[in-house]
Formats: C-alpha cells, sequence, structure tokens
C-alpha cells in the first residue's frame, strides 16, 4: 500500500520545525509551520494548498515572504491558518513591502488567513495581490469540533495549547480512508489503470450511491476507448481501509491541559512529529523555556496511542552523540518506534 500522505521535515529534527506533507495522485501538498523553507525547491513550494502555522515566533513563520515571492503572480488561492492574532501579523508582513505594480499581473494571488480562538470559531479575511494586499472580506467562522478542512479525501483538526502564556495550534491530518487497487481485478473485467481511476476513487471517498456511472476511457494503439460502468461493479476492484493519521505538535508547555488536548487529538496518530526540545538532564531549562524534553514528548507519544513517533525540534545546544540520546530517552518513555 503507497501511503496517500508524503510527509517528510524540511529541516530534519534539528532546524526550523517545517513539516511538508505531498499528496499523492492529489497534485498538491500541505504545509505545517512556515520556518525556513528555502530547501524546498518552487515546484514543490507551488503545490502547497493550505499552511498551517502553530505560532508566529520567528522559526516558525519567517518562511512566509520567501512563499510569498514564490506565488507572487499566480492565479492562486493559498490558505493560511494560526492563532488569535494571526491575521494581524500577516497584514503587518504584506504591509512592510510596496505593491504599486501589482496590477500589472496577469493573475490574482489571493491569501486566505484565517485565525483561531480555540472555541471552534475564528476569523477570517482575504488579501488580494491586485488590491495590494489590503485586508477584505473579514469574517467570523466556525469549526464544529475543531474541524478546519473536511474534504472528500482528508481532514484537519486542530487544538489550541499554552506556549508560556501565548497561544500555539496543533494540528491533525486524517486521509479520510485509503482506496487500494487490485489490479488483476482490474484485468478481469478487461480494464486498464489510468487516470479515470481518480474520478473512481473520489466517488468511493465522498460515498456516492453505488447506481453512479463512471466513464472508463482510455487509449490503446492510437485507439480511444470507452465504457460506462456503475460504481457497484468498479469497488470490486478496489479495498479500502482506514486512513493515514499524522499529528504535528511543537512549542508547548508540559501542563496538564496541554498533555489533554495533545493526546486527544493525537489519539491513534499513525505519526506522531512532537517536539522533544530538551534531554531531561535539561527539564528544569525546558520548563523556563516552555517547551518539552525528551521524555515529555514520548510519554505523550505513548499516552495517545501512536503508531510511530518522529521527535523534531532539538535545541541548538545539542550536538553528536546527544542527538542520538533525545532519541532515545523518547524512545524509553514511548516503549515503541521512533525514526
Amino acid at each position: 500500500m503507497h501511503p496517500t500522505f508524503q510527509p517528510g521535515l524540511v529541516n530534519g529534527s534539528t532546524g526550523d520545525p517545517v513539516l511538508f506533507v505531498d499528496c499523492l495522485f492529489d497534485k498538491r501538498a500541505l504545509l505545517f509551520d512556515l520556518g525556513d523553507i528555502r530547501a524546498l525547491p518552487p515546484r514543490k513550494l507551488l503545490r502547497i494548498s493550505h499552511v498551517f502555522v502553530s505560532h508566529a515566533h520567528m522559526d516558525h513563520f519567517i518562511g512566509f515572504d520567501w512563499l510569498l515571492r514564490i506565488l507572487l503572480g499566480r492565479g492562486k488561492d493559498l490558505h493560511l491558518f494560526g492563532p488569535a492574532g494571526f491575521l494581524a501579523q500577516v497584514e503587518h508582513r504584506l504591509h512592510g513591502y510596496t505593491w504599486n505594480l501589482v496590477h500589472n499581473y496577469d493573475a490574482d494571488f489571493t491569501l486566505r488567513v484565517t485565525e483561531l480562538d480555540g472555541n471552534g470559531a475564528g476569523l477570517r479575511a482575504s488579501f488580494h495581490c491586485r488590491s495590494m494586499f489590503l485586508r477584505a472580506d473579514e469574517t467570523s467562522v466556525v469549526f464544529p469540533g475543531n474541524l478546519l478542512l473536511c474534504e472528500p479525501a482528508m481532514l484537519v483538526r486542530y487544538a489550541l495549547l499554552d506556549h508560556g502564556g501565548i497561544p500555539c495550534v496543533a494540528y491533525a491530518l486524517e486521509e479520510s480512508a485509503h482506496v487500494n487497487v487490485w489490479k488483476n481485478r482490474l484485468q478481469d473485467l478487461g480494464l486498464p489503470v489510468g487516470a479515470w481511476l481518480h474520478e473512481l476513487k473520489q466517488a468511493v471517498l465522498r460515498r456516492e450511491p453505488e447506481h453512479r456511472t463512471i466513464r472508463v476511457a482510455w487509449r490503446e494503439e492510437g485507439v480511444e476507448h470507452e465504457r460506462l460502468m456503475k460504481l457497484a461493479e468498479l469497488k470490486s476492484a478496489l479495498r479500502i481501509v482506514p486512513g493515514q493519521k499524522i499529528a504535528y505538535v511543537t512549542d508547548v508547555a508540559w501542563c496538564e491541559d496541554n498533555v489533554g488536548r495533545i493526546t486527544g487529538l493525537a489519539r491513534g496518530a499513525d505519526l506522531l512529529f512532537i517536539e522533544a526540545t530538551f534531554l531531561e538532564r535539561d527539564a528544569e531549562h525546558g520548563r523556563r523555556k516552555f517547551h518539552l524534553n525528551a521524555r515529555q514528548a514520548g510519554e505523550i507519544a505513548r499516552a495517545a496511542g501512536a503508531g510511530c513517533v518522529i521527535p523534531m525540534h532539538f535545541s541548538p545546544r545539542y550536538q553528536g552523540a546527544d542527538l542520538a540520546l533525545i532519541r532515545a530517552e523518547v524512545a524509553s518513555a514511548f516503549g515503541g518506534k521512533v525514526l
């Protein structure tokens, strides 16, 4: 089975925390946090449709300007999410530049920015390139169950956490279901693989009625072929299994409220990306900085029932053998697989 989500830490465990998630077969990507993203080539940045920012400390948001520069002049909407105050922070960054020539662009690049209050509601506004990124279309929004993104193929939820007196957001990305194609069963139906399978998978994820007709089209030896088939018949060539879940947690204080919210959000995650900023020997320093240490990260992962943990956001004070020791402390407290 090829997972739909292809996640990777852009800067590894020691650099700015940025998680790039490529959505296989969907021609787009998601970004969790917006620190230094210069390691991502433009072709990947152009795939990004949504950016989920934990908070606006520099190491989590300095990449905003670089992403903006790459996307300027593109006919594209980019959705950004962040904690309370995020709208003003994006607005101030935009107003730091001069936009007198943007009317020359053929396309109107637009930022759709949402700030979250942590109680299932928030505020949203748009910033249009051709309008010199002036705030527009401001409106209140609600997110029942803290659900930010609800599409046939995926969901994104959030939890509001505390990072030393400021709000910080953790996120969970869930695949609605995973649809595998059995090529041998396709062959039994006399059908080839092809682009038409995308429509079939989307119909299954949308739970469309089984009498729905799917157009199966392909080209063979220069000849166009077409068959119209019922969804119910085509589903015999599919295997539908529970989808993948990825959780992203960083920059949080160790306290009962935070731990409870993280474990609830990350419950049953296949992959848990979680900060393990300090070694346990430096737990007091972590407490003063409002960051998790390695043991605490492992304990949270165990409580959440995560399948695998990827510790990240290691303090730059650690080098060499200490980096392996961080992972070892996470693994000891977690009792499971650590990458």
